[in-house]
C-alpha cells in the first residue's frame, strides 16, 4: 500500500517515538490515532458514541486509501501531547522594541510545535527614523528580520518539522528598496522567504511608468517618491538572480477578505497560499485527485460521486480540527475559532491528467482544473452551509461578507492549495498542482550505488507500450527529459511534460485557473529555463497580475546554490564538475571554543556552525607562542574544506594522529609538568571538532572547555553521513540523505526522505 520512500517519511518524521528513537506505531495506527481523535470534535455537538466511531471511521478510510491527507502537524500531534494541528500562523508586529520581542517569543512558541509563521514588518518604522524615548534612531525592518532570523536558527534544532518564515514588507514603504535586496546573497535570511506586498496603485503606475510616494508607517507622512517601474525592475532582477522576492497583490487579497470589518490581511503563511489575519491560524488538508479517476470503460474519467463524498468528509474532518486543536496562544484560539478558516485543497493533479490523457501544458488541461477546483468549491460551501445548520455560524459571520446573503456557512474561508511536499510523497503522487518533476533521476543507495527511479505512470505505459528497457531509463535520468528521446512515442512525450517543459506562460495560465475558484491563494512554482531573462520575468509578472493570480513564486534553473542537479547535467556544470564552490560564510554563526595543553603552551580552537552544519575552525597559539602562522593555515583550509561540503570524516582522519616533538617530548608532559593529551595542533584540531560533534561538553578527557555557546546538535552518526538537520544545498542533494531535492513555492523538498526547508 505505501512506497518505499512513504514509509522512510513516515518512520522518519511521522510515527510516534519511544525514548530510544524507535517506532512505535505502524502507519495504520497512525491514522487511526489522527481519526479517533479527531472524530471526538463530534461529542460537542452531542452526537452520541456509536455516531463518533462511524465518523472516525470514515476519517481512516481516506486517510489509509490515501484520498485525503491533513497537513503535516495534524498527522505528527492528533492525539498525542503537543496536540497542535495548524500548519499556519500570521503573528502582527508592531512598532514598539517591547511589541517585537513579544512577536519573538510567539514565534518560538509556534515554531517548537510545527507551525509556520508569517509577518508583515510594514508597520515598523524606517531605518534611521526618530525614536523619541531614547533620542536614537531606528535601525529599520531588516534589521529586525535578523532577529526574527537567529531566533528561528536556535528554535528549529529540536523540532520534527523545521520553523519557517514569510517576511513581507509593503512597496510603499520607505525601506523596501532594502527589502528587496535583503536576500541577494544566498546567505543571507536562510530562514525566511519574502515577498514584496504590492498595490493596485503601484501597479497601475508602473504600467503608467510613474512615481509612487513612500510613506513613513509611523506618522503616514509621505517621505519619498519613487518611480514605480524602476522599483519593479530591481524586484524582476532579484527573482532572475535567485527566486527572492517573490511577490503578491495584496489589495487584491484584501479585497476577498471575508471579514474585513475584524481587520485587515497583512501577510501570508510561509509558501504564500494562506493569507491571515494577525493571530489567525489555518488547518489544510489536500485531496489526491490521482485517486477520484475510474480508468475502467472505453476511456478514463472522473469519478464525481467519489469525489463529492471525499470533499463532505474532509471538510467536515477539517472543521474538527479547529475544536479540538491546542493553540500555542489564547488570542490565536480565539482568532481561529472566530472564523474558523480552512483551506482544503488538492494534490495529485498532474497524475489526473496523465491518467485522463490530458497535456498539462493545453487548454484542456486548463478547462479540467477549473472543473476540477470549480467542483470542491461549490461542494465545499455546501458541506459547510450543511455543518452551519447542524452547528451554528462562524461566530464572526455577523461581520463577514456573508451576512446579507443569508445562506448559513461554518467557515470564513474553504479552500486553498498548498504544497504538498511530504504528504504527496506519503500518498506517493504529484505534488499538490504542479507538473510531475522528473520522469527519471538517480537515486543514491548504499556503496555509492545509483538506483534509477521511474515514474510508476509512466514505467506502467512504457511497459505497456513495449518501449521500456533500463537502458532508456537510465537515459532519461541523464537527459532529464523524454523531449528529444526518438524511443518515446510523441504521444506519450505530450502527456508526460514536466515543470521544466512547460513555459511560464502555461504555468502561470494553470495558476489563475485554480485561483479563480479557490478562496484564500495558490501555492505553485514558475519555471524557468537558465537561459531566461529578467524580461522574460517581467512578462510573467505582468500576465499573473492581469489574469488574477494573488501572487508569483518563480524560479530559474541553476539561479541558486541550491540547484537541483538530480537530472542531467548542463554544460554549466560539465565545465565545473571538478571543482567545489565553498558556500559563503554567514554574517553569524554560533559554536565553542577548546582549550588544549601543548609543548607550546596552550591552543584554543574555536568550531562555529551555520545552518549548514560546522562551517569553520579558528586557532589561537595565547601568549606562548607555538607555530601561530602553520595553525592559522591549517584552520584556513580546514574552513574551506567544510563548506566545501568535505565529508568531514575525512577532515578529522587527515587531521588525527599527526605528530610533533614539542607535545610528545617530555613524556607528554609541559614544562609545568601539565599532561599533554593531543599529539600536535592539527592533532588537537582534529580532536575538537570530533569532540564538539559529539555534543558531549562535560565530558573533558581530551579538551578543556572554556567557553560554549550553543553548537548544532548532531547525531551519533554525524561522523560519517554530516546528518544536520538544516540544508547544505550547494550541490543540489539532500543533507539528510543525499538525494536529489525539488523547489516547490519557495522551499525545498526531498521526495526519498521527506527533508524540507519550510514544512
Amino acid at each position: 500500500m505505501f512506497s518505499k520512500n512513504a514509509i522512510t517519511v513516515l518512520q522518519k518524521r511521522y510515527l510516534k517515538k519511544d525514548d530510544k528513537g524507535n517506532c512505535v506505531e505502524e502507519p495504520e495506527t497512525m491514522f487511526r490515532r489522527v481519526a479517533g481523535f479527531i472524530a471526538e470534535a463530534e461529542r460537542q455537538y452531542k452526537k452520541t458514541d456509536e455516531e463518533i466511531c462511524e465518523i472516525a471511521e470514515k476519517f481512516y478510510d481516506i486517510m489509509i486509501n490515501l484520498d485525503f491527507l491533513p497537513n503535516s502537524p495534524t498527522l505528527m500531534n492528533a492525539g498525542r501531547e503537543l496536540g497542535q494541528l495548524s500548519a499556519c500562523f500570521v503573528l502582527p508586529i508592531e512598532d514598539s522594541m517591547e511589541a517585537i520581542f513579544e512577536t519573538i517569543k510567539n514565534t518560538a512558541l509556534i515554531h517548537k510545535t510545527g507551525g509556520g509563521t508569517g509577518f508583515s514588518f510594514s508597520r515598523l518604522r524606517p531605518a534611521n527614523d526618530l525614536v523619541k524615548t531614547t533620542h536614537g534612531v531606528s535601525s529599520g525592518p531588516i534589521s529586525f528580520m535578523e532577529v526574527f532570523n537567529v531566533a528561528t536558527e536556535t528554535i528549529k534544532q529540536g523540532g520534527t518539522r523545521r520553523g519557517a518564515n514569510m517576511g513581507i514588507l509593503r512597496v510603499d514603504h520607505p525601506d523596501i528598496l532594502d527589502f528587496i535586496t535583503c536576500k541577494k546573497e544566498n546567505n543571507r535570511l536562510n530562514n525566511f522567504n519574502i515577498s514584496v506586498a504590492l498595490t493596485e496603485r503601484f501597479m497601475e503606475a508602473v504600467e503608467l511608468d510613474e512615481e509612487y510616494e513612500l510613506i513613513n508607517p509611523r506618522g503616514k507622512e509621505v517621505v519619498k517618491k519613487l518611480n514605480a517601474k524602476k522599483v519593479f525592475e530591481m524586484i524582476v532582477n532579484l527573482a532572475w538572480k535567485n527566486g527572492e522576492p517573490g511577490i503578491i497583490f495584496l489589495d487584491r487579497i484584501n479585497k476577498d477578505n471575508p471579514t474585513p470589518e475584524i481587520g485587515e490581511i497583512e501577510s501570508t503563511n510561509p509558501c504564500g497560499e494562506q493569507p491571515l489575519l494577525p493571530y489567525e491560524s489555518c488547518n489544510l488538508g489536500s485531496i489526491n485527485l490521482s485517486k477520484i479517476v475510474k480508468e475502467k470503460g472505453e476511456s478514463p474519467s472522473i469519478d464525481f460521486d467519489k469525489f463529492r463524498t471525499l470533499v463532505w468528509t474532509s471538510v467536515r474532518f477539517l472543521d474538527n480540527v479547529i475544536d479540538v486543536n491546542k493553540y500555542p496562544l489564547p488570542i490565536i484560539e480565539q482568532m481561529t475559532k472566530g472564523n474558523r478558516k480552512v483551506g482544503l485543497g488538492v494534490m495529485g493533479f498532474a497524475d489526473m491528467l496523465i491518467k485522463l490523457g490530458i497535456p498539462y501544458n493545453s487548454h484542456e488541461g486548463i478547462s479540467v482544473a477549473k472543473k476540477v477546483m470549480g467542483f470542491i468549491k461549490e461542494e465545499s460551501y455546501k458541506a459547510s452551509s450543511s455543518l452551519a445548520k447542524e452547528r451554528g455560524n462562524f461566530l464572526n459571520y455577523n461581520r463577514s461578507k456573508y451576512r446579507d446573503s443569508n445562506v448559513p456557512l461554518r467557515n470564513a474561508t474553504l479552500t486553498t492549495i498548498a504544497p504538498t511536499g511530504t504528504l504527496s510523497i506519503i500518498a506517493d503522487c504529484s505534488s499538490g498542482v504542479e507538473p510531475i518533476f522528473a520522469i527519471s533521476y538517480f537515486r543514491n543507495v548504499l556503496d555509492n550505488n545509483k538506483l534509477v527511479e521511474v515514474n510508476p505512470l509512466f514505467l506502467s505505459v512504457a511497459k505497456e507500450r513495449g518501449f521500456y528497457s533500463e537502458e532508456l531509463m537510465e537515459e532519461i535520468a541523464k537527459k532529464g527529459s523524454i523531449k528529444d528521446i526518438d524511443k518515446v512515442p510523441d504521444d506519450v512525450k505530450k502527456i508526460f511534460v514536466t515543470s521544466h517543459n512547460i513555459s511560464p506562460e502555461w504555468h502561470i495560465r494553470m495558476q489563475a485557473a485554480f485561483q479563480k475558484y479557490v478562496d484564500n491563494a495558490v501555492s505553485k512554482t514558475v519555471n524557468f529555463p537558465n537561459t531566461a531573462t529578467s524580461k522574460d520575468i517581467e512578462k510573467a509578472y505582468i500576465l499573473a497580475y492581469k489574469i488574477g493570480c494573488k501572487g508569483v513564486t518563480v524560479y530559474r534553473d541553476g539561479s541558486r546554490d541550491s540547484q537541483v542537479l538530480n537530472i542531467g547535467k548542463t554544460e554549466r556544470n560539465k565545465n565545473h564538475e571538478n571543482h567545489l564552490t565553498p558556500r559563503p560564510r554567514p554574517s553569524m554563526t554560533t559554536g565553542a571554543t577548546l582549550k588544549n595543553k601543548i609543548g607550546c603552551g596552550n591552543l584554543y580552537v574555536t568550531v562555529n556552525s551555520d545552518g549548514n552544519g560546522i562551517c569553520e575552525v579558528f586557532t589561537n597559539t595565547g601568549r606562548a607562542g607555538g607555530c601561530p602562522s602553520q595553525s592559522e593555515a591549517t584552520s584556513r583550509l580546514i574552513s574551506l574544506a567544510l563548506r566545501s561540503n568535505v565529508d568531514i570524516s575525512s577532515v578529522v582522519e587527515q587531521l588525527r594522529g599527526i605528530r610533533c616533538l614539542s607535545c610528545i617530548r617530555k613524556n607528554g608532559k609541559d614544562n609545568n609538568g601539565d599532561a599533554i593529551k593531543v599529539l600536535s595542533c592539527p592533532d588537537a584540531i582534529g580532536k575538537a571538532i570530533e569532540h564538539y560533534l559529539s555534543g558531549n561538553f562535560h565530558k573533558t578527557d581530551t579538551v578543556d572547555i572554556s567557553f560554549h555557546h550553543g553548537p548544532i546538535p548532531v547525531s551519533q552518526n554525524t561522523l560519517v553521513q554530516m546528518n544536520v538537520d538544516a540544508p547544505h544545498l550547494s550541490n543540489g542533494s539532500c543533507p539528510d540523505c543525499g538525494n536529489p531535492i525539488e523547489h516547490e513555492s519557495g522551499c525545498i523538498v526531498c521526495r526519498s526522505c521527506g527533508f524540507s526547508k519550510c514544512h
